[in-house]
């Protein structure tokens, strides 16, 4: 089966290892987006890799998707109740 997607690009240093950067038109094609995590292995013809799970959401990205009418309808009370009131 052939390739949907080549790219030739070029191994650079990055930090004290070695880094090649996803193209965006590789990046689509595959299904990857930023906090995808993977695995890297090593096989005979060469680097293998996959995706392993679902990306982690940013704090951002949470409270964005966040609907009280789906996730329980809690709020926070403005007014002091219980113990914490002096």
């Amino acid at each position: 089966m052939a390739p949907a997607l080549k790219v030739e690009q070029t191994i650079q240093e990055w930090g004290n290892g070695l880094g090649v950067r996803i193209t965006s038109p590789v990046a689509k094609a595959a299904h990857l987006s930023q906090g995808v995590p993977i695995s890297v292995e090593v096989v005979k013809e060469g680097i293998l890799l996959r995706v392993v799970g679902k990306p982690k959401l940013s704090l951002n990205q949470k409270l964005k998707i966040y609907d009280p009418s789906i996730h329980g309808g809690e709020i926070m009370n403005p007014q002091p109740i219980g113990k914490e009131v002096l």
